[in-house]
């Protein structure tokens, strides 16, 4: 699955602005995700460490390309490492 070709959706768009994620942040854990864990049937959520925090990027699959469809930073990274 090649998430790098990810288009981003007007409402993750909007959520990245208003959380102050950048577009090379998105991009950056789309590339090198530390993982990638299925959310249902068609949506993962990939993520890597930012910072202090884990950058949450989910990711409709089921489509092509694929779509990013929200993004949101976490300060628990232990709680979010180990599922979906």
């Amino acid at each position: 699955m090649n998430l790098q070709s990810a288009i981003i959706q007007e409402h993750a768009a909007h959520q990245m602005a208003k959380r102050q994620v950048s577009e090379a942040d998105v991009r950056s854990t789309l590339a090198r995700p530390e993982a990638v864990l299925p959310v249902r049937e068609g949506r993962v959520v990939a993520q890597a460490i930012q910072g202090s925090h884990l950058l949450r990027v989910f990711v409709d699959v089921d489509r092509d390309p694929p779509e990013v469809v929200t993004v949101y930073r976490s300060s628990k990274i232990e709680k979010y490492r180990s599922q979906p």
